[in-house]
């Protein structure tokens, strides 16, 4: 049985040069397109490749005996012998992914397939910038590791989100667990010893989506990740844009409003300070404190410990006060997105993240405000869809993420 180091030789180039060096360039490519295409032929591999047949054999008897391919049998054939086909071993490895939220965190197995394992939700969580928080991160992600169905030596790599300002590429947080001077992706790496990638939130939960989710032949989507924050993931020509030095899709911190409320960046009037999940809960305690009822306050529940959660479940019980707020922030998030509509004329705009869980209580406002705020030329080809995935999205995308650095180094 081939072991963890065994797998990862096939995609490190390290101490490779001259004929092992292309021979793993060359390895890598057949299993991109296998993982691409499905299934198929050494003759079809041969040609895609570019290579030989005998070449090409040799190569795929090699990625059999490190466990990464098997014969799925023979395909049909009109005529003479029929062909072997070959595919991944969906069991070869696995993936974890991480997604962070403010009160709870998502967790999830990938396997090599891109078919998710296992999922646990909603693991109760308070995030913080502490040490304490950390430590508590640390647990969650070791007890979901210990419990895991597989053999843990065959998980080759952790993708975990956060949000804030994250550089995907050296594995730094500036927003949360900035601590020490060394990246956090590798102060977690050492703790679980399992090796680590982080990613915004957003970001990640967005490319679940671009690649399971609501995305088919689109191009150009944006995804927008509504939650306590606001954020954006940007799918620009079949590619996630990340900008210059990764911080893309701060969609949240545009200034756009002229208020004096401070956003927890440190700035005034950012879209987050009045159409986000924080905003409406704030709304609705100063209401309920102005003596508006609702539901949200059931079970003796304290205006202090209203969650978003609450709100939704409250506004699917056709609770009037919360209809009413996610409206109007649905009218301001509408008015940013009738924005980005202007400037990226994308295909597809996705409504994701927890408060996407209200469905039409924020898509019909959402929708209004951009069909008054952009310009129709722009925004008739537009779809507006809900998240597909819902919770699953960052977990997906963590996975995935974490499966193609690993995959690509």
């Amino acid at each position: 049985m081939p072991d963890q180091h065994q797998i990862f030789e096939v995609f490190s180039d390290e101490n490779a040069s001259g004929v092992a060096y292309k021979n793993k360039a060359l390895k890598r490519s057949l299993i991109n397109f296998l993982d691409q295409g499905g299934n198929n032929t050494i003759t079809e591999l041969s040609r895609e490749l570019n290579i030989s047949v005998p070449k090409t054999t040799s190569l795929v008897n090699e990625l059999m005996e490190d466990g990464l391919l098997k014969d799925y049998g023979k395909v049909d054939s009109t005529g003479g012998r029929r062909a072997s086909m070959y595919g991944l071993i969906s069991e070869a490895c696995f993936f974890v992914g991480v997604d962070v939220k403010l009160y709870h965190i998502n967790l999830g197995l990938l396997d090599f397939t891109k078919q998710l394992v296992t999922i646990t939700e909603k693991v109760p969580y308070k995030l913080e910038n502490t040490q304490e928080s950390l430590n508590q991160l640390l647990n969650i992600i070791r007890g979901f590791i210990a419990d895991l169905p597989v053999d843990v030596s065959k998980v080759l790599s952790i993708g975990i989100n956060l949000s804030g300002r994250i550089s995907n590429t050296t594995g730094y947080s500036y927003s949360y667990f900035h601590f020490q001077e060394e990246p956090l992706s590798l102060i977690i790496q050492r703790e679980i010893g399992i090796k680590t990638f982080l990613e915004n939130d957003s970001k990640a939960m967005a490319y679940g989506e671009f690649c399971c989710g609501e995305v088919h032949n689109e191009k150009n989507v944006l995804f927008v990740n509504m939650d306590y924050g606001i954020g954006l993931g940007i799918l620009i020509d079949g590619k996630v844009y990340y900008g210059k030095s990764g911080f893309s899709g701060e969609f949240g911190h545009i200034p756009f409003f002229n208020n004096e409320i401070i956003c927890y960046c440190g700035k005034k009037g950012c879209l987050e300070t009045e159409a986000s999940g924080a905003s409406l809960i704030r709304n609705i305690k100063q209401r309920i404190e102005q003596g508006s009822t609702s539901t949200v306050l059931r079970k003796n529940k304290q205006a202090d410990d209203i969650t978003l959660l609450d709100i939704i479940h409250a506004a699917k019980n056709e609770d009037m006060l919360c209809i009413e707020l996610l409206a109007d922030i649905g009218e301001k998030i509408g008015r940013g997105l009738a924005m980005l509509i202007n400037i990226f004329n994308p295909e597809l705009l996705i409504l994701g993240g927890t408060l996407s869980e209200t469905g039409d209580y924020l898509r019909l406002p959402i929708r209004s405000a951009i069909n008054k705020y952009s310009l129709s030329l722009v925004n008739s080809d537009t779809q507006l869809k809900l998240s597909k995935l819902g919770e699953k999205a960052g977990v997906m995308g963590s996975c995935l993420i974490a499966r193609n650095k690993t995959l690509s180094i």
